[in-house]
């Protein structure tokens, strides 16, 4: 297993302009092989209500179920930088419960917790008591109805101008890294050279600071939709299907299990076995 990455491996990165490696895991043997791999950091989304539940609203899913998944993913891949995502209404209502929740996160094994949408005072909250914060900006999940569904966010100048003037001020309010979803290459890379601090996307372009991709659509394990920015690098169902096709092939034509599959009994236990009268068997 590798080196531990850190908070400080993610801002040499920044500085040496070297691509930070992001990906969504939320069980231990996903993460088990990512722990094998050269990711850098690993996101336990909400996104498991869709991916894993198959949820229609991800906002079903509770602080509850996000804290057992973290601490799936922190078993697997405890090497890798570890950001769990808080779900909605866990840190909204008010910065008291946004500590507590946050906390409960770190003690599930996560070195950061992040965070929708534009809350300074939430941010500087968690920032404050000791934590890592990541903010997520641009296309936000949990409020895709306000947003009027999945759509590209900061189209226009005056939109590009308010998300950064946003960007600043979640900086400023402890926000340690961020993640920006759904936005022009451009205002990805007018954001990602303003801020002095990490900025990764998921539909941002090339110019940010790394890439953080859902693992489900990175291996054709997602059917509702497909979104522009997804690259499928292997067809993972296809895959799976036909396993399971040669499984039952094997199976209806007695080639499963074969010798190789089976225990043998000892041989004295066996003769004793055989010699045993049919009468004595008792079935159940």
């Amino acid at each position: 297993m590798s080196t531990k990455r850190t908070i400080l491996n993610l801002f040499k990165n920044k500085i040496n302009d070297i691509k930070s490696v992001g990906i969504t895991s939320y069980d231990y043997p996903t993460s088990k092989i990512i722990s094998k791999s050269d990711i850098d950091f690993v996101v336990v989304g909400d996104t498991l209500g869709s991916t894993v539940y198959g949820y229609d609203n991800i906002n079903k899913v509770s602080t509850e179920t996000m804290l057992r998944h973290c601490a799936s993913v922190y078993k697997g891949c405890p090497n890798k930088f570890l950001i769990g995502d808080m779900p909605f209404m866990s840190y909204q209502s008010c910065e008291k419960e946004a500590i507590e929740n946050a906390g409960k996160f770190n003690l599930s094994g996560m070195d950061a917790v992040k965070l929708e949408g534009f809350y300074p005072n939430r941010v500087k909250s968690i920032s404050d008591s000791g934590l890592i914060v990541m903010s997520h900006l641009g296309l936000t999940p949990q409020t895709k109805a306000k947003m009027s569904g999945y759509r590209i966010q900061s189209k226009t100048s005056e939109d590009s101008k308010k998300l950064l003037e946003q960007s600043k001020r979640m900086r400023d309010a402890g926000a340690s890294l961020f993640l920006l979803e759904a936005v022009p290459k451009e205002v990805g890379e007018l954001i990602t050279k303003e801020l002095d601090v990490p900025v990764y996307g998921i539909g941002a372009g090339p110019e940010v600071d790394g890439q953080l991709v859902i693992f489900h659509d990175l291996v054709g394990l997602f059917w509702d939709f497909k979104p522009r920015f997804v690259k499928q690098y292997v067809n993972t169902e296809e895959i799976i299907s036909n396993v399971l096709k040669h499984y039952s092939s094997d199976v209806s034509k007695k080639l499963f299990p074969s010798v190789e599959h089976c225990y043998d009994m000892n041989s004295e236990e066996l003769e004793k076995m055989l010699k045993m009268k049919s009468s004595s068997w008792k079935y159940t």
